[in-house]
């Protein structure tokens, strides 16, 4: 049977039954070279993607005797909204300064208004003062 020109083909020891046991692409692949969009060799290319395009690879068969050429491209952008971390009001006696600096170290601020430490509930888990967690 002829190989197909861009197609991947299964060899013998490649498992050709679908089962888990495949190895991914990148591994039967080795990278011979990575360009950018402006470098040459990858113009046509550039012209072809537009500004989509993020770079073009050069890449080796596990036997090294097919290279294939692929691309990169940015299909989409979307800003990234931090998660929100729940604060968490700590409670803790005015004589335990040790304490008060290791949570202000950690990123912890003084309330006021309820004279509690502000700390991200994350924080104070690791920090392993969850038994001084107080409701306003």
């Amino acid at each position: 049977m002829a190989e197909r020109s861009g197609a991947p083909t299964r060899g013998a020891n490649q498992g050709g039954n679908g089962s888990s046991a495949r190895r991914p692409a990148r591994d039967r692949y080795r990278v011979l070279k990575t360009l950018r969009p402006d470098d040459r060799g990858a113009i046509a290319l550039a012209r072809r993607y537009g500004s989509a395009l993020v770079c073009v690879r050069h890449r080796a068969d596990a036997r090294g005797k097919v290279r294939h050429v692929t691309v990169e491209l940015l299909v989409d952008s979307v800003p990234i909204q931090p998660r929100s971390r729940p604060m968490v009001h700590l409670r803790i006696r005015p004589q335990d300064r040790a304490l008060a600096a290791m949570i202000q170290a950690a990123g912890g601020s003084w309330h006021d208004p309820t004279r509690t430490w502000l700390l991200p509930r994350r924080v104070a888990t690791i920090l392993n003062l969850r038994d001084r967690i107080v409701t306003p």
